[in-house]
């Protein structure tokens, strides 16, 4: 039985929701299939069935099927931020449960939009001081009393400036790499002053809350869901943020070791 016409307004509404919903998502960090089932769900909670999208990182499509209704949206900006990612699956799932309405989930869905959830700035920067020395311990076995503090110093300090930089520009891998390098200077200028302190383990300590390895995983698990182009892209920048790093700890180690 073909399925009754729906009022263009309230389908561009629909649209409009779910392309918010699923960008707010990709900018978050979400896997590809996870923001196609969510914005399908919530199309599909709104009455409208056969709803069709395709998702990739710099621009997603929706059409709503039989309706005739089709709507692009782009994503400019990515990032890791769960929180945010959690949120917006969180209204999804009150809307399927009738606890708010398509207007009241969109304008929640502006709201986050507006205020991204996110940890405060020195918190994130604590947490880059405790994960540094962690990571160091981790992953090298030989290592001096003295790599501790300054793994925990290096780390906190250029993660300030990283998103200090990243704040103020919208250049891609440049904050990554101005922060490895100012990383590396830091770090040669305590080996200089502690000489017992080792380079590699306060680099590799303090580089490791830099490596963007969440958006490698989901990369690598776009690629295997089928997800070709999301999950090539996503490895991609991956790879370029990798480079910026290395780049700036090379740079630093060329001019003042």
């Amino acid at each position: 039985m073909p399925q009754k016409k729906i009022d263009s307004d309230y389908a561009a509404e629909v649209l409009d929701t779910c392309l918010k919903a699923g960008r707010l998502m990709v900018e978050g960090g979400s896997e590809m299939y996870r923001v196609e089932d969510t914005m399908i769900r919530i199309a599909s909670n709104a009455g409208v069935s056969g709803a069709r999208c395709f998702v990739t990182p710099t621009g997603i499509f929706m059409s709503l099927g039989t309706q005739s209704y089709t709507q692009i949206t782009q994503v400019k900006k990515r990032n890791i931020n769960l929180e945010l990612v959690d949120r917006v699956n969180e209204l999804s799932r009150e809307f399927a449960s009738k606890k708010i309405n398509l207007d009241q989930l969109k304008l929640k869905l502006n709201d986050i939009s507006q205020r991204t959830p996110d940890f405060p700035i020195w918190l994130q920067i604590v947490g880059a001081m405790i994960l540094s020395p962690t990571l160091m311990v981790l992953f090298m076995g030989d290592y001096d009393w003295l790599d501790f503090p300054a793994a925990a110093i290096v780390g906190g300090v250029s993660y300030g400036i990283f998103l200090g930089i990243k704040r103020y520009t919208n250049v891609r891998f440049l904050a990554e790499a101005v922060t490895a390098l100012i990383m590396g200077t830091m770090t040669i200028g305590i080996w200089k002053i502690f000489p017992n302190v080792v380079v590699d383990n306060i680099l590799i300590g303090s580089l490791m809350t830099l490596v963007p390895g969440v958006a490698l995983t989901n990369g690598l698990r776009d690629l295997f869901g089928g997800d070709l182009i999301s999950g090539i892209a996503r490895i991609t920048d991956a790879a370029l943020t990798a480079v910026a790093l290395g780049g700036g700890i090379g740079l630093a180690i060329k001019l003042f070791l």
